[in-house]
């Protein structure tokens, strides 16, 4: 999978790596464990993101600190890595610069429809995330040189984008995989999954609060929504990144096949975050807004406001769903 992108990577001395805005754990745990690679055959690595890392992360940056992109400072670097992300607009403003500079660009990613700027890239879109692909870059290199820092950042991706091994993404190599980096990495499954899940402030349960009081159900019960407003940010003192996991609630109601979480960034502009666990394509569906992601998880932008957003995306659904 990886022979011809190790040897370009193995090339360089010093490597910028970039995960995509709004980090979650799959970018955040795939982009520390390549850094970690690099470093560990050699190469100068540093990594990159634009957005400020969720509370419930932050602790992954002690084992690589991941810094803001300054475009002028990058001309020194040899090449850039892109992980859990294939287009380059995914990576923020400093990202969309980057072919400036007229460096080899690389991709570690499993979302379809890769963008075509990369010299040499790694696609799965069968793969259940990208730290999972990470895993096997270290598997066919060299596997002792996953330590604990690499192994809890790459379990990290697996159990976020997994849903904790929920999804039908997981697969028997994603399980060998988990069971190795819990052998190299010499922990047990607590230490990252209390970190991860269960340290959250009383006023991000506040905000859960809220927040489920607006689910709705729609298209004979099928689809469900869920919002979150900047008046409710306002009034529990929360912000973007404590809305991490929301879209899993609505999605877990009885009988409902797909849905889709608003969260309200500023007057005018929602984010949408869809999912589904059935044969609703959301990837499709999110495509038609000028987003994108998989077919049971995807995300777009919706501009206007949350009674508006609700109303359209769900038109765009049924209007598919007709057309299948």
């Amino acid at each position: 999978m990886f022979e011809k992108l190790i040897p370009e990577l193995l090339s360089h001395k010093k490597i910028g790596v970039f995960s995509h805005i709004r980090p979650d754990g799959d970018c955040l745990g795939s982009q520390i464990a390549l850094c970690l690679w690099l470093e560990k055959n050699g190469i100068e690595s540093s990594a990159f993101n634009e957005d400020e890392v969720n509370k419930n992360m932050e602790w992954l940056t002690d084992f690589k600190e991941v810094q803001k992109p300054e475009f002028s400072e990058l001309g020194d670097f040899d090449a850039f890595v892109f992980v859990d992300g294939n287009a380059l607009h995914r990576f923020g403003d400093t990202a969309k610069q980057i072919t400036e500079l007229d460096k080899p660009l690389y991709m570690i990613d499993h979302h379809p429809q890769p963008e075509d700027v990369f010299k040499e890239y790694v696609s799965k879109t069968d793969a259940s995330s990208t730290c999972e692909l990470v895993y096997h870059l270290y598997a066919e290199h060299d596997i002792s040189q996953i330590n604990e820092h690499s192994a809890k950042a790459m379990y990290v991706g697996i159990v976020t984008d997994t849903g904790s091994f929920q999804f039908d993404s997981v697969k028997p190599s994603t399980m060998k995989a988990a069971a190795s980096l819990l052998e190299y990495g010499k922990f047990t499954p607590d230490e990252v999954v209390q970190k991860i899940y269960s340290s959250k402030p009383m006023k991000q349960i506040k905000l859960l609060g809220l927040a489920l009081e607006t689910i709705s159900l729609h298209e004979n019960q099928q689809i469900a929504t869920m919002y979150v407003t900047q008046a409710m940010f306002q009034e529990t003192g929360t912000s973007n990144g404590d809305t991490e996991g929301f879209v899993a609630y609505p999605l877990s109601v009885d009988g409902v096949k797909a849905c889709i979480f608003f969260r309200e960034d500023d007057e005018n502009r929602i984010k949408l975050s869809l999912r589904s666990q059935s044969d609703i394509d959301v990837n499709q569906w999110a495509r038609e807004l000028n987003g994108g992601g998989h077919k049971k998880a995807a995300g777009a932008w919706y501009e206007g406001d949350i009674e508006d957003a609700i109303k359209d995306v769900i038109k765009i659904g049924r209007q598919q769903w007709i057309n299948d």
